[in-house]
């Protein structure tokens, strides 16, 4: 056959093979196929509206209202819902089982407690499509906790990009959440799935993230700006967290000192309610370092959530506390230790007004950071030991042990006990963490008679008091009234 005539002959099959397929194609029911396809994999119950379908010359699909509805009917919203879809692919993409892009608006999924289970997936096996890009933004991600009555948790995801996804088969994705309190955004990336249809909270979920510039300011009573970065794993009503926060101008607002905060923190997170089991959390400012281990959960329909924890500082020093929770600067120094549980419950106010402390303390070797201060304790060693007229030429160390509860902003001692030499104190009362009012009665316990606690004309006359002062292996016993403030404290007798 001559060449000429070949060329034509195959170039005349191609045309009509082409024009074949081109009147196969229009005759094939494309949107009967792609809906089969969609209730195979999410089953017989889901709407789709406007489905649309287009073979040439790319392969493209769009429909609107896509509902797939919950297992059962228990008045939860639908587990997923589409306001608009649209896929787009070509040829060998598709011949390969390949969708190349998918983007999805109004997106909304909503995964039930446990106990309702999810969606069942259909016995029947659709074929298998892997979706390589779908992006969809301002994405609301619900997730309803088990207990009646709790509201759900709510995650916006107003960037979100997922890739590979398919059946039976994790998905990468990446997604930008706004966090509502304190604000900023939490950058993520990780995988998830597959997707466990007889239980969704089951779906497995790791990555990473990133969260910057968090305004701590919203809650009252405290400022600085939060970062965080961390890790986790695991399923969605069980999240393995490991991660740290760096703050490095934390500070109350009832002394207003900043001092840099950073944590290092493992947690178990509930994805289902947003509830977080902390084990520990350790965190350092100053020359300080408190570990802490409890939960941060919600009861009930209550919308903020309850912080209990039991902290414990072993060594730690006593100007980075008081630093924290003291307007003035520079009281007192020391090395401190304490345990004590901690508890910060909801509610729109100051965090020392809110805050409830319950546990016990001991400072050693503390030294008043305040002159007069000082110098009170050391004229009351000298006075404690008999020899009032001894130089202050010395600088006496002071130890406190003690417990305390914190209330409504009023700290409440038991049992504090201060020692310098010569004296022992033990007092009860309490101190405004607002107002910084001291109100502690007690006892001093002195080494020395009364009469020799002074000089002259003095101690002449109080030799006549000695024996209703003295107690066994005491030479005195008096009754001490401390008031004033933190900084500015006023000694005086008491009444037994």
């Amino acid at each position: 056959m001559p060449r000429n005539a070949r060329r034509w002959l195959i170039a005349g099959s191609s045309t009509l093979l082409l024009i074949a397929a081109g009147l196969y194609l229009a005759s094939f029911p494309a949107e009967a196929y792609v809906a089969r396809q969609i209730r195979q994999t999410y089953g017989d119950k889901v709407q789709i509206g406007d489905l649309k379908v287009r073979l040439l010359p790319s392969i493209r699909i769009s429909a609107r209202n896509v509902v797939v509805p919950q297992k059962q009917n228990d008045g939860l919203p639908p587990l997923i819902s589409i306001g608009q879809v649209s896929a787009q692919t070509n040829w060998i993409a598709a011949l390969g089982r390949h969708v190349r892009q998918v983007r999805l608006q109004g997106l909304r999924i909503a995964v039930p407690p446990r106990r309702g289970g999810g969606l069942q997936k259909e016995s029947r096996q659709p074929e298998e499509f892997v979706a390589d890009r779908i992006i969809a933004d301002g994405a609301v991600l619900q997730i309803f906790p088990k207990q009646t009555g709790k509201p759900p948790l709510d995650f916006d995801l107003y960037r979100l990009t997922i890739r590979g996804a398919g059946p039976d088969q994790p998905m990468s994705f990446e997604t930008t959440m706004r966090n509502a309190k304190p604000p900023g955004d939490i950058h993520s990336t990780g995988k998830f799935g597959p997707w466990q249809f007889e239980d969704p909270a089951q779906t497995p979920v790791s990555g990473s993230y990133e969260f910057r510039d968090a305004n701590l300011g919203v809650f009252k009573g405290i400022s600085g700006t939060l970062s965080s970065v961390g890790s986790y794993d695991g399923v969605l009503d069980r999240i393995a967290v490991d991660g740290s926060t760096d703050t490095p101008d934390f500070a109350l607002r009832i002394s207003g000192h900043p001092v840099h905060l950073t944590t290092k923190f493992q947690a178990t997170v509930n994805g289902t309610d947003g509830n977080t089991y902390l084990h520990p959390v350790t965190g350092h400012f100053g020359g300080s370092t408190v570990i802490a281990r409890g939960a941060i959960t919600r009861d009930g329909a209550a919308k903020a959530r309850t912080v209990s924890l039991d902290a414990t500082v072993d060594d730690g020093r006593l100007e980075d506390m008081l630093r924290l929770a003291l307007k003035s600067q520079n009281v007192m120094t020391g090395a401190v230790s304490f345990t004590s549980k901690i508890v910060i419950p909801p509610g729109d106010t100051d965090v020392a007004e809110k805050l409830r402390l319950d546990g016990s303390f001991t400072v050693a070797q503390a030294h008043f950071s305040k002159l007069n201060v000082q110098e009170k304790v050391n004229d009351l060693s000298h006075r404690g030991r008999g020899d009032p007229q001894r130089p202050d030429d010395d600088n006496v160390a002071s130890n406190f042990r003690g417990q305390f509860r914190l209330d409504r902003g009023e700290m409440t001692f038991r049992s504090l006990h201060f020692d310098v030499p010569g004296v022992h104190v033990a007092l009860n009362g309490t101190y405004g963490l607002l107002d910084q009012q001291l109100d502690l009665h007690g006892t001093a316990t002195l080494q020395a008679k009364l009469s020799q606690t002074t000089t002259g004309w003095k101690s002449v006359l109080l030799k006549a008091v000695d024996p209703f002062f003295k107690k066994k292996n005491a030479g005195a016993v008096l009754p001490i009234h401390i008031s004033g403030t933190s900084t500015s404290p006023h000694f005086g007798l008491g009444t037994l």
